[in-house]
């Protein structure tokens, strides 16, 4: 957790940049932790840094694999409707994820479409761990992930990537990018394809009994997508600087349909889109204090594709399943009233909202938010924050968030201290969800209490030129838990569970087969209590002759305490989980030669209750191997090869259970990179 680059390079023009990718750079910008741009040796509180330079290195192009290969404190739940983000034991909807700063919306069967990220266009992934709401609101009971996207300052900048892999996985992205003066405009484009995989033609029908038949079911669904992103700028003074920006995102699954005799296949494809768009600017009174104002607008759409005819829809026909949109305002002071503060103030308004026929939810929540913050160097070797956030949610009502962290220097050593509260409003879907399954009822609950958490830590940091090296402590408790808990009708009073069922046949138009094959309904609650107590270890080393290790550790017991005092694990947490990285690059005269190696080992991820089981832990090897030709006068070329999974370890069991991992197994993949001079 404290301030640590795997392989960190930051720098403007290419030979600046070329040297830096050559050792580990252990002091660049970030914005995240503290709201201001700060270097990240000296800001109070500690983020986790991925570079641009990282993910190249590593071959990565994807973002799960990114967090998944670099970030221990996160790890993902898989299957073959998307991941299931988990940070430091709590689940995806306590985790803000940001791009530029404006938060990142749409999901996919509570997985977070993480789909809608160009990793073509990162510029570096901040994260910053433990509750953030005092800056962020909401939603950041465990943590915020930033992706902070590039703006090149060459006149012209073009650049192309290429990658195919085995299982037909493809990616192809083309940045260009103009700087003319006062104005500029940032273009990107990203098309990503594969054909899917099983990884067992077997598939089980119980927790003991297999399909006689098998089944079509994939491990990973086929799928095409395109993501388009325009930014321009403009800045008629040294003082004003204003921007336009949007962006379209396209996905369509390509799933098996149906077979007679066979499970697992499906009459409809999955189809998402969104787009958004935003405009905002920058006022600087001086070198020292500026205001900005950020207005944003994000819609997500999902939507059925239909693969085969079916009593009310014929191939072809699209049906809308879910609408989520977000418009945002937000307007930011950042103030330095003496040469040894920093002042920020803030007011912030955001409305959202959950439409999806199919569950009869059409709703929405605004939320209006002030804060402040303010960091002090009260000695050379003592600076201090602390930071106040009011939020007022349309269902949850008032909600002070308070942070206080300080951070004492000497010499090479860096000690940080937090205290920081957080909230998260019951979501739309908690709250509103009404739905008839094959035997579950899912009935919603208004009634839902907001969840609040005290998060403590203590850092240690020692940062040289050449070494990095950070332990970090840290308790989150977090009261009044959301869970969802199913109940059998049989459990509860006869003339309630009627009441319960005869509304849901009305509601649905159910037979009476469908009636009274529902057994059970599920129900959004509040837990007593959670707690997670946890420690990360991050390393790094720049080891001279071009070499580079880095080593992370996050160790995460995460548990919840229900109405009737039992504690448990919380679904879906990993308590053990490590990365591990070299990396070796050799110059010649016109041309260099980059050899990364990457891992990624995890304890068993824990599904208390489940019938399948936990899934087992799991470590994975790759190896990424880049060339880079700079002889050509125009050119840069930087052909790769790679081996994903070097010890082809697979999770190869029946379909249904819980899989530790989704990897077909050994793969091969070539990449082809190129820029413009």
């Amino acid at each position: 957790m404290g301030g640590y680059v795997v392989f960190g390079a930051l720098a403007q023009n290419s030979n600046e940049k070329e040297k830096s990718d050559l050792s580990v750079n252990l002091n660049p910008v970030v914005v995240t932790g503290t709201g201001t741009h700060q270097r990240l040796k000296n800001t109070p509180a500690p983020v986790e840094v991925i570079t641009s330079s990282d993910l190249k290195k590593a071959g990565i192009t994807d973002f799960q694999q990114a967090m998944t290969m670099m970030a221990p404190s996160l790890s993902f739940s898989t299957n073959s409707m998307g991941s299931y983000l988990i940070m430091n034991g709590l689940s995806n909807k306590y985790v803000l994820i940001l791009v530029n700063g404006k938060k990142l919306i749409g999901d996919t069967s509570d997985n977070i479409d993480l789909s809608r990220i160009d990793m073509n266009r990162v510029k570096r992934i901040e994260i910053l761990n433990g509750a953030a709401s005092s800056l962020y609101g909401s939603d950041a009971m465990a943590g915020v992930i930033n992706i902070i996207t590039d703006e090149p300052k060459e006149i012209l900048r073009v650049s192309s990537d290429t990658r195919y892999e085995e299982f037909g996985q493809f990616s192809q992205s083309v940045n260009v990018d103009i700087n003319r003066g006062k104005f500029g405009s940032y273009t990107s484009y990203k098309h990503d394809q594969s054909d899917g995989w099983q990884l067992n033609s077997l598939a089980y029908k119980s927790a003991t009994t297999l399909e006689t038949q098998g089944t079509l079911n994939r491990a990973f669904n086929g799928f095409h997508s395109n993501v388009v992103n325009q930014k321009f700028t403009f800045a008629p003074s040294d003082k004003l600087s204003l921007y336009a920006s949007g962006g379209y995102y396209w996905r369509l699954t390509d799933r098996p349909g149906t077979q007679d005799g066979i499970a697992g296949g499906t009459n409809y494809d999955l189809h998402y889109e969104s787009y958004n768009v935003g405009i905002g600017g920058r006022y600087k009174f001086n070198n020292r204090s500026s205001v900005s104002l950020d207005l944003t607008n994000d819609n997500y759409n999902q939507k059925y594709k239909y693969i085969r005819d079916t009593k009310t829809n014929k191939t072809g026909d699209y049906t809308k399943t879910k609408n989520q949109k977000l418009n945002e305002a937000d307007v930011k002071g950042i103030f330095r009233f003496t040469d040894n503060s920093t002042t920020v103030l803030g007011l912030n308004y955001r409305n959202e909202s959950l439409d999806r026929p199919s569950a009869n939810v059409d709703k929405s929540a605004y939320t209006t938010s002030a804060y402040g913050q303010h960091e002090i160097k009260l000695w050379d070797c003592l600076t201090a924050i602390g930071g106040l956030r009011y939020d007022y949610h349309e269902t949850a009502k008032g909600r002070l968030s308070p942070k206080v962290t300080f951070m004492y220097s000497t010499g090479d050593f860096n000690i940080r201290g937090t205290y920081s509260g957080g909230f998260r409003a019951p979501g739309l879907y908690e709250m509103y969800y009404y739905q008839a399954g094959s035997s579950t009822l899912s009935v919603p609950n208004t009634d839902l209490k907001p969840e609040t958490n005290n998060y403590f830590s203590l850092n240690l940091e020692y940062t040289t030129k050449n070494i990095n090296l950070s332990v970090t402590g840290y308790l989150n408790y977090i009261d009044d838990m959301i869970n969802a808990k199913n109940i059998k009708f049989s459990s509860i009073d006869a003339n309630e569970a009627k009441a319960m069922k005869d509304k849901a046949k009305a509601d649905f138009d159910l037979t009476d087969n469908e009636l009274n094959a529902l057994t059970t309904y599920k129900i959004n609650r509040n837990l007593e209590r959670g707690l997670v107590r946890g420690f990360n270890v991050n390393a790094a080393a720049n080891l001279g002759a071009g070499f580079s290790l880095s080593g992370n550790y996050a160790y995460a017991l995460a548990q919840g305490k229900d109405a009737e005092g039992a504690w448990a694990p919380t679904n879906r947490s990993v308590r053990h989980t490590g990365t591990m990285a070299g990396n070796y690059v050799y110059n010649l005269t016109d041309s260099r030669i980059n050899i990364n190696l990457n891992a990624r080992f995890q304890s068993k991820r824990q599904h208390p209750g489940h019938a399948y089981g936990d899934a087992p832990g799991y470590g994975v090897w790759n190896l990424n191997t880049k060339y880079t030709f700079d002889g050509s006068r125009h050119f840069v070329f930087e052909p790769g090869l790679g081996i994903n999974n070097i010890l082809n370890r697979v999770d190869n069991r029946p379909s249904g259970v819980n899989y530790s991992h989704l990897s077909p197994g050994r793969t091969i993949y070539v990449s082809l990179a190129m820029r413009l001079k």
